[in-house]
């Protein structure tokens, strides 16, 4: 059964993903309401949506997904008939460095999100309503390099705190659509980039770091493989799930775009010698350091059941969407100005 939704609430919002996902989901339905909730976390960033004071479809809410209260009340005021969940710790580091975090925001946050849904919808009998819950590919593990791509059937073996707690987080969103029936759609994405990104992620660090004259630090031997994915095409992906997707099922949304880490960093290294010269070759600012703790080998992601179901495709490869994002942060430099305080590691 399709699902048209009409009032939106979006956790996370003023993050990366979830903002493109606003800016996408305003310009394509704007007359639609949108409710964000976000707790202006270090990557939260009230800019990312500043675009849209004074839209009467727009709203924003300060505040934290801990707090149930708050979020029935902002299901019951509004009259909400979609969350779509994006507010998550998200960086690996991070989670090995305190990962007590990651357990409370991403499995307690999105528990206490469940209840109030179940609470505000199913307990006064609300049939029209859907839950959409963003999670990863990293949930699903490590590949060899020769191995299949992760597809919805893969057993969960999540290698780090961060992937542990979105793994716990899918498998509560599961849970209360088979035991009360909620009306939930999960979909593991693969490794984002594009506007807006906080720089402490490869892309955005990449390009921060070349501008700066900074060391490009790379793990290891920068031989790990991930599966690329341009937030626009993620978040039409998510329209196309919560529109047409089936009730209680998970999908996966990949790019398509399977590179090695040093591979993107050379990569971008080009094209920022031809958009943003410094003397010098910026490969020449690629250093080495030591690896990762449980640094995955390879992610890949199959969307074929994105293509069978719902119809999608990516429409962005490296070759275009790479030079998109550098230009962007290129001509956005007091917006990471304004972010960046001493070095993140790649």
């Amino acid at each position: 059964m399709k699902h048209n939704p009409q009032k939106l609430l979006i956790t996370g919002g003023a993050g990366f993903i979830g903002c493109n996902f606003v800016h996408y989901w305003l310009r394509t339905y704007p007359n639609e309401k949108v409710i964000v909730l976000d707790a202006l976390t270090y990557a939260g960033n009230r800019d990312n949506l500043s675009v849209f004071e004074g839209n009467p479809n727009f709203q924003f809410v300060q505040g934290n997904i801990l707090n149930t209260s708050l979020v029935e009340r902002l299901l019951e005021r509004e009259q909400i008939d979609t969350i779509v969940h994006f507010a998550a710790e998200s960086h690996v580091d991070r989670s090995i460095q305190n990962p007590d975090v990651f357990l409370k925001t991403n499995i307690e946050g999105t528990h206490s999100l469940l209840k109030a849904a179940k609470r505000i919808w199913l307990d006064r009998g609300c049939a029209n309503h859907r839950f959409h819950h963003i999670s990863t590919d990293e949930v699903y593990g490590s590949l060899k390099p020769n191995e299949p791509a992760f597809t919805e059937h893969h057993q969960y073996l999540p290698n780090s705190p961060y992937a542990a707690s979105k793994a716990s987080a899918d498998l509560l969103v599961r849970s209360y659509h088979h035991t009360y029936g909620l009306k939930t759609t999960i979909s593991n994405c693969s490794n984002n980039f594009g506007p807006f990104q906080f720089p402490e992620k490869l892309v955005p660090l990449v390009i921060v770091n070349c501008v700066k004259k900074r060391q490009l630090r790379i793990y290891g031997s920068g031989t790990q493989i991930r599966d690329w994915l341009y937030v626009e095409d993620h978040v039409k992906g998510i329209d196309l799930i919560i529109r047409k997707g089936v009730v209680g099922n998970t999908y996966n949304i990949g790019g398509g775009n399977e590179i090695r880490n040093i591979g993107i960093v050379n990569m971008i290294c080009n094209y920022m010698d031809k958009y943003h010269p410094f003397g010098s070759p910026h490969k020449s600012l690629i250093t080495y350091v030591k690896d990762r703790a449980g640094h995955d080998t390879r992610y890949a992601i199959d969307s074929c059941k994105m293509l069978n179901e719902l119809g999608y495709m990516s429409k962005e490869s490296m070759e275009t969407a790479i030079p998109k994002t550098i230009m962007w942060y290129l001509n956005n430099t007091t917006w990471w100005y304004r972010i960046v305080n001493g070095s993140y590691r790649v």
